[in-house]
């Protein structure tokens, strides 16, 4: 059974975006966000595309390997545009570390009013989880 587009959507958007942070460069994740964009990062808040980049090309490591366990996608219903819902599960690969750290992302995407087959960040929110 195929996938609802929004499900490939928001599958397609993980994969680049930490493609983009893990291989080819933190700074390229600007585009993604808007001056609206919210990034909560571990309960720090960061608004607009300028300050979500300069704190993800400060944080203090070299190499990160994303390695996603979850994707989960729902559709947000009754909003115009229609966005998408994106929570993601995983382990990070930092540096030289052989001890991956859990981590959870959630996304709210829409779509590119310029381009509706494009989607940017509207918020972001991720959290290490220790147990």
């Amino acid at each position: 059974m195929e996938k609802p587009h929004w499900e490939q959507i928001g599958e397609q958007f993980v994969k680049h975006y930490y493609n983009t942070f893990d291989n080819v460069g933190r700074a390229q994740l600007a585009s993604l966000y808007r001056e609206s964009s919210m990034l909560t990062f571990e309960g720090d808040r960061y608004m607009n595309a300028q300050n979500i980049t300069q704190k993800l090309t400060s944080l203090p490591f070299q190499r990160v390997v994303h390695q996603v366990s979850t994707c989960d996608c729902q559709p947000l219903l009754h909003t115009q545009p229609s966005g998408i819902v994106v929570f993601v599960s995983g382990n990070l690969i930092v540096d030289d570390s052989q001890t991956p750290i859990k981590y959870s992302q959630t996304f709210t995407l829409f779509p590119d009013p310029s381009n509706p087959d494009n989607f940017w960040v509207h918020n972001d929110m991720f959290r290490l989880n220790y147990g």
